[in-house]
C-alpha cells in the first residue's frame, strides 16, 4: 500500500468516526433510534461474519442468540441488577451454547449444517414464546432500564446512541485483532480448505467450535444493547426473520471482509428509511436493488471494491514487469 493510499484511508476513517459521534447531535429521536439499531445489528452481523465469513460455516441461528442476549438482560434488568450483570451472563450463555450448536458442523456442512442451526432458531422462538414463568411469553417484557454509567444516566436517546456506538467500537476493536491473530488465520484456513488445515496441524475441530461460540457471544452482546433500545421485548422480533436479515447484511456488505457487516448493516437498517418517500414501494424497490447487486456482485459491495482493487494492482503490476522486460533487452 502506497503512502498516499494509506493516508487517504485514515483521512477518511477519521471523517467517518466524527460524522458518527458528532452528526446524531442534530438528529431527532427517530432518527437516533434508527442509529443505535445500526451499530446494534452490525456487532450482531460481526458475529455472524466471524463463523460464517472468515470460519465458513453457515448458521440461520444468530437470531436466536440475540434473542437470548435480550432476555438476559431485560429479565436481569428488571430485577434490578445493573445491565453489565446481563452483558456477562449474556457472553456466557451464547458462548456455551454456540459452543454446543458446533458440534453438528464437526459431522455435516452447508445446508445441513443451515438446518441443524434453523432448527436451534425454532427452538428458541419457541422457549420465548411459550416459557411464560421465564419470558412473560407473548405479552413480553417491558420498562426495561437503561444503565447509569460513571454516574451517568443514559435513559435519553442521545446518551444512550453514545453507549451502542463505544459498544461497537470495543468489539470492532476486538475482532480487528482476533482477525489478525493466529485464531483469525486458523479460521481462514479453515474456511478455504479444511482438509489441507488438518494436515497443517491445526485442529479443526476446535476452531470450528470457537468460530462457532464467539460469534454467538457477539450476537448476545448486540441482544444486550437491544433490549434497553426498545425498552420492550417479546418474542416476534427474535424469529427467523432476523436470522436471514443478519445473513444478508453479511453477504451483501461483503462476506469475509471486516467491513462487510457495517455496509450490511447499513443498507439493512437505513435504506429501506431513505426509500419510504416512494411510500408503498419502497420495500419493493428494496428487494430490487438487494437482487441485483447479488446477481453482479454474490461477494457483495465490497467485493465489488476488491475485484477492482485486484484488477488495478494486476496492471500496476504488468506495466512494471513490461518496463523491466524493455530495459533488459539489447539494443539493436
Amino acid at each position: 500500500m502506497s503512502l498516499f493510499n494509506r493516508y487517504w484511508r485514515v483521512a477518511l476513517g477519521v471523517v467517518v468516526i466524527a460524522a458518527l459521534i458528532i452528526a446524531p447531535m442534530y438528529l431527532n429521536r427517530y432518527g437516533l433510534f434508527i442509529l443505535s439499531q445500526w451499530a446494534v445489528m452490525t456487532i450482531a452481523a460481526m458475529g455472524l461474519n466471524l463463523t460464517l465469513g472468515y470460519a465458513g460455516q453457515v448458521s440461520l441461528a444468530q437470531g436466536a442468540f440475540v434473542g437470548i442476549g435480550a432476555y438476559s438482560a431485560a429479565i436481569m434488568t428488571a430485577n434490578g441488577m445493573p445491565l453489565i450483570a446481563g452483558l456477562g451472563v449474556a457472553i456466557v450463555l451464547c458462548f456455551a451454547i454456540g459452543w454446543i450448536l458446533g458440534y453438528p458442523a464437526l459431522r455435516v456442512q452447508h445446508h445441513y449444517l443451515a438446518f441443524v442451526t434453523l432448527a436451534f432458531s425454532t427452538l428458541a422462538f419457541l422457549v420465548f414464546r411459550n416459557e411464560g414463568w421465564l419470558t412473560n411469553g407473548i405479552y413480553g417484557i417491558s420498562n426495561i432500564p437503561r444503565p447509569t454509567i460513571f454516574g451517568y444516566p443514559t435513559n435519553r436517546p442521545l446518551p444512550f446512541y453514545y453507549v451502542c456506538l463505544g459498544s461497537l467500537a470495543l468489539v470492532s476493536f476486538a475482532t480487528w485483532w482476533l482477525i489478525r491473530s493466529p485464531w483469525g488465520r486458523a479460521f481462514v484456513a479453515l474456511r478455504e480448505n479444511p482438509v489441507r488445515a488438518l494436515s497443517l496441524g491445526i485442529d479443526t475441530r476446535r476452531y470450528t467450535l470457537m468460530a462457532f461460540a464467539i460469534g454467538s457471544a457477539l450476537g448476545g452482546v448486540a441482544g444486550t444493547l437491544y433490549a434497553p433500545l426498545t425498552q420492550y421485548i417479546d418474542p416476534v422480533p427474535f424469529n427467523l426473520s432476523l436470522s436471514l436479515d443478519l445473513l444478508m447484511m453479511v453477504i451483501v456488505g461483503g462476506s469475509g471482509f471486516f467491513f462487510g457487516p457495517f455496509l450490511g448493516a447499513m443498507i439493512a437498517v437505513l435504506l429501506p428509511e431513505w426509500l419510504r418517500f416512494t411510500q408503498g414501494y419502497y420495500l419493493m424497490l428494496y428487494a430490487v436493488a438487494v437482487i441485483l447487486l447479488l446477481i453482479y456482485s454474490p461477494s457483495g459491495i465490497l467485493g465489488i471494491l476488491d475485484r477492482y482493487l485486484t484488477e488495478r494492482r494486476t496492471k500496476a503490476a504488468s506495466a512494471l514487469r513490461a518496463v523491466a522486460k524493455s530495459g533488459l533487452e539489447p539494443a539493436p
